[in-house]
């Protein structure tokens, strides 16, 4: 049994590394503000418009794992601070419109309303799904009573605070969390555009500068991040089931499983060498195949030193015994066997949509491609 908890919080780690790593779409989005000329935003939003959909995919592909073996923190998370999660599903709401409708005949509230709902979906969705990421490091305002699902007349496990996850915006760690991943978002963004689109050297130039310039904010906004998430409180499950709360935690973590201090470096360097040739090679247009695995690497690592080693996932701050952990929390084994065998096919899903990917991204976008395509964005 614990060894298929163990492999299925990968999985969600996984799915959370691709989720952040595609978070690029929002980030690009929010690039919109302040580009200048509509031929340029309508490049910007073409390129992305061929992402938004996995962006979108693998949001709820995540909250489904989550839901088939960790229901417990599908109930407290997404059933109890649903606040926090309506305010970033109608952000993606805004998203699925403007794609929908931007440029479209009979569009009766004009491209910039669009842009402008595309602009919201880029800050406000990328800035709270860190929010709701940083609830699982500095914990959340609510109890677990297991024992209510025998009452009849209010078969509640798990009661938030009265604000329901909107609470945790308030949390400055929290928001920590959220403009750290908007500024990756927006440094993954230019360098995909860079790699994406074709429009001369000036529009290169251009999102260059503004990978750059985001890049360093985000490396200063990470290491303040790494180290306030490295000395912080965790809260571990000692042998008789108790929760209790452990200076350095996290940092405890990675010393003791060592390998997931290695698969964070690796992720770190990547990410730092993809800055590093775009920033001291000029026309060097590969930067976000590195930066994109660094991502995917470090998100992975830090939610496995997160959740492994007996500790606390999502700990509760008006409750520790409350805590969620793997083991409190994930389906029966008999679930969580039968979707083993449904996980293998994994693979094969990420195989097509590579394929899918290199095919879609094979020729970079063109100003005459989007004016010829009666049906671009």
């Amino acid at each position: 049994m614990e060894i298929l908890q163990i492999y299925w919080w990968l999985l969600i780690a996984v799915l959370g590394g691709v989720l952040v790593f595609m978070l690029f779409v929002q980030g690009g989005q929010s690039l919109l503000l302040e580009t200048r000329g509509s031929m340029a935003k309508n490049l910007i939003v073409n390129s992305l418009g061929l992402k938004w959909e996995l962006t979108f995919t693998t949001l709820v592909v995540f909250g489904g794992a989550f839901f088939a073996s960790f229901p417990l923190f599908y109930s407290t998370s997404f059933g109890g601070a649903y606040w926090l999660w309506m305010a970033i599903l109608f952000s993606f709401v805004l998203q699925a419109v403007s794609y929908e409708f931007r440029r479209k005949k009979g569009n009766l509230y004009g491209t910039a309303t669009y842009d402008a709902f595309l602009l919201i979906n880029g800050v406000v969705g990328c800035v709270l799904i860190g929010v709701a990421v940083g609830i699982l490091f500095f914990g959340g305002e609510f109890t677990v009573t297991r024992g209510n699902i025998l009452d009849g007349s209010a078969p509640v496990i798990s009661v938030w605070a009265p604000s329901h996850g909107l609470e945790a915006i308030a949390c400055w760690k929290n928001l920590l969390v959220g403009f750290t991943l908007f500024f990756l978002a927006r440094m993954n963004a230019a360098l995909y555009l860079m790699n994406s689109i074709d429009d001369g050297q000036k529009f290169f130039n251009a999102v260059r500068m503004k990978a750059l310039l985001n890049g360093l904010i985000f490396v200063v906004l990470f290491l303040a991040l790494l180290g306030v998430v490295l000395t912080s409180d965790g809260y571990t499950v000692e042998p008789d089931g108790k929760v209790v709360a452990v200076p350095y935690k996290y940092a405890i973590n990675l010393i003791e499983m060592w390998w997931i201090l290695a698969a964070l470096v690796i992720g770190v360097v990547l990410v730092l060498v993809g800055y590093a040739l775009t920033a001291f090679r000029k026309e060097y247009r590969g930067g976000i195949w590195w930066t994109g695995a660094g991502t995917i690497i470090t998100i992975v690592s830090l939610l496995c030193d997160l959740a492994y080693n007996n500790t606390a996932y999502m700990p509760s701050l008006t409750d520790p015994q409350s805590s969620l952990t793997i083991a409190n929390s994930s389906s029966t084994q008999f679930t969580l066997t039968v979707m083993s065998w449904v996980s293998l096919l994994v693979p094969v899903v990420i195989l097509y949509i590579w394929y899918v990917w290199s095919k879609m991204n094979a020729t970079p976008i063109t100003p005459g491609e989007i004016e010829e395509d009666p049906h671009s964005y």
